[in-house]
């Protein structure tokens, strides 16, 4: 009886290590998609191609902006997945040419990632390639990083990022998108396209 029992047992286990052997990558597919999700991947291929940029830094945005929640509006009015203002997106339609925007657009993931690459690209360029500059002003604003950095000239002194930036949450901000990227990067190449 007590050998029928150990033989039981141990076929009970074996049963259950097989089982977890066979669902342990769906499993953890399904922790990484929790702990950091991705979704829209096409777009921001497409969008990173299109802009010349890197589709993790994208997601990266995304992730820290909305979570990959469609329809986030903030309390400062700023919606969609990359949590654009009104006002900044019609600016982007300005400066890319785009005649027929309304803001009710942002809420669509093609239209809202297209404006965020474009204005993250447009960054990139202005700061002269610093992702860690573009950042802050996606964050912060132009403004604020224009006067940052005139400051920190007019004191004769170079302008640290990781430093220098004057506001916490911003510098936050840099900081955790930064991070989100390597982690893209890492997780979701395929996906990505890297």
């Amino acid at each position: 009886m007590l050998r029928r029992r150990r033989v039981l047992l141990l076929g009970v286990i074996g049963a259950v290590a097989i089982v977890a052997a066979l669902t342990s990558p769906v499993a953890d597919k399904a922790v990484q998609e929790i702990a950091l999700p991705l979704r829209h991947e096409d777009i921001i291929r497409q969008q990173a191609a299109d802009k010349d940029l890197d589709p993790a830094l994208i997601a990266a945005v995304i992730y820290q902006e909305s979570r990959f929640r469609d329809g986030q509006t903030s309390e400062a009015g700023a919606k969609g997945l990359m949590q654009l203002l009104p006002a900044t997106a019609t600016y982007i339609a300005r400066l890319s040419g785009g005649t027929a925007f309304e803001s009710g657009d942002l809420a669509t993931p093609q239209v809202n990632i297209a404006y965020g690459a474009y204005y993250l690209r447009y960054l990139e360029r202005k700061y002269r390639g610093s992702d860690a500059l573009a950042l802050a002003a996606y964050n912060a604003g132009e403004g604020k990083v224009d006067g940052w950095l005139a400051d920190s000239s007019a004191d004769g002194t170079t302008f640290d990022p990781g430093q220098h930036i004057p506001f916490p949450e911003t510098r936050n901000y840099v900081r955790q998108v930064l991070d989100a990227r390597r982690e893209y990067r890492r997780q979701y190449r395929s996906e990505l396209g890297l």
